[in-house]
């Protein structure tokens, strides 16, 4: 999308990301440069850390995966949940607040977004991003939308599956795309599932609803 609007416009397309608790904390800006796939910097001010997912809450260091985190104090963070303190307890931990993005920081201190805690898959006892493959399917010529989340295929087995629409009046194969997949990711990071659909779930808001496509 970035490269087509530059295409079109001729202009650049500046990034933020941000949520309900915090509003927008990291961006780009005409003084942080845009490097494509990620969504910029901390604002000038914000302390942001990525922590691990489980154990102690001290920042990872550089190009670890791990929860995306602001500190405590910053003055835009939400003060908590109203009556709900199971959820606030679940989202602070000690002086950090953790929204459920996984995330790294490289070493100009840019964030790079690999998804949702909650989504991440199991494949044969490693942790998968759905954002890794999804990215790598976007790119093929033929897909316009993909969505990717763990398929149930027996009581005790979940697959990677890859759900897409495809572009208008294309027909890609299944085996050409497992084929583009095995050329760009590891073998166990591949779908092993291909369902094609008219149109992914989303939520009234936009968000894919991997659940629904998860349940089958």
């Amino acid at each position: 999308l970035l490269a087509e609007w530059r295409a079109a416009t001729g202009t650049p397309l500046y990034e933020a990301l941000g949520m309900s608790e915090i509003s927008t904390y990291i961006s780009t800006s005409p003084v942080v440069p845009i490097k494509p796939g990620s969504p910029g910097r901390p604002q000038p001010g914000r302390r942001v850390a990525i922590l691990p997912v489980e154990g102690a809450p001290e920042p990872l260091p550089a190009g670890e995966v791990g929860l995306l985190a602001i500190h405590r104090s910053d003055p835009a963070l939400m003060l908590g949940y109203w009556n709900r303190p199971d959820e606030e307890a679940a989202v602070m931990r000690g002086e950090w607040f953790t929204g459920g993005d996984l995330a790294s920081l490289d070493a100009d201190g840019y964030v790079w977004f690999e998804g949702r805690n909650d989504d991440i898959m199991n494949a044969f006892g490693y942790r998968v991003s759905p954002n890794e493959v999804e990215s790598v399917l976007v790119t093929h010529p033929d897909v316009q939308e993909v969505a990717v989340t763990e398929l149930p295929v027996r009581d005790d087995v979940r697959v990677i599956a890859a759900f897409v629409v495809p572009r208008a009046g294309a027909e890609p194969a299944r085996d050409a795309l497992l084929a583009w997949c095995a050329e760009r990711l590891a073998a166990y990071k591949c779908p092993r599932e291909v369902v094609f659909l008219e149109a992914l779930p989303r939520t009234p808001n936009g968000k894919v609803q991997r659940k629904r496509l998860a349940a089958g």
